[in-house]
């Protein structure tokens, strides 16, 4: 597998330093066989690779969800969970959702493990995504979120009903992953939100 992008002075013209950071190659039982960068995680039909997915309520049980930026190569200016991204090359998941949430939200909370799922979800012609990806729920109980500007066009809080009705109306252009993390959460992970939104 290609090496990884190690430094700014590697990098293409026009990409972003994210853009080679290196991330975690896995198999369908989420072993690591590899580390790509990620542009090349993202070309074409994607290569296999480990991420993550947060889904941050607050005490009244709305959850935050996110606008992705305009200058997003895959999926820029849809609507998706409150954040998602990748472990980065010997890093933990643990260390990886912490420091996520904190660089796009500016949020500390405990993360709690709900399931794992694998997706393909093309964009275009040249670039998708397939990952093998940990789903995580947390609860901020006083919520001053600092969104990245770079990363994140707006933001807003929103009852899971109101999302549930926007989805189903198509009123919203929704991240595929979203969509069907989302739909898991409701069908099988109701109680263990209620419990976390109850603390």
């Amino acid at each position: 597998m290609e090496q990884c992008l190690e430094s700014p002075e590697m990098l293409a013209p026009g990409d972003t330093p994210a853009a080679g950071e290196c991330l975690i190659l896995v198999d369908e039982a989420d072993r690591e066989v590899g580390h790509a960068s990620r542009t090349r995680c993202h070309e074409g039909t994607g290569l296999l690779h480990r991420a993550f997915s947060l889904f941050v309520f607050n005490e009244r049980g709305e959850v935050l969800i996110q606008q992705r930026a305009e200058g997003k190569r895959l999926w820029p200016l849809f609507w998706s969970n409150s954040c998602c991204s990748h472990p980065r090359r010997a890093e933990t998941m643990d260390s990886a959702v912490q420091r996520r949430l904190h660089e796009e939200l500016g949020l500390t909370c405990p993360l709690h493990f709900l399931f794992k799922f694998k997706y393909q979800a093309q964009f275009d012609g040249a670039g998708a995504e397939h990952e093998l990806c940990s789903v995580f729920i947390g609860r901020c109980s006083a919520p001053a979120v600092r969104a990245n500007r770079a990363e994140i066009a707006a933001w807003r809080w929103i009852a899971p009903e109101a999302l549930d009705a926007q989805m189903a109306a198509g009123a919203a252009r929704f991240t595929p992953w979203f969509i069907q993390e989302w739909e898991r959460i409701r069908r099988d992970h109701q109680p263990a939100v209620r419990a976390l939104v109850r603390g």
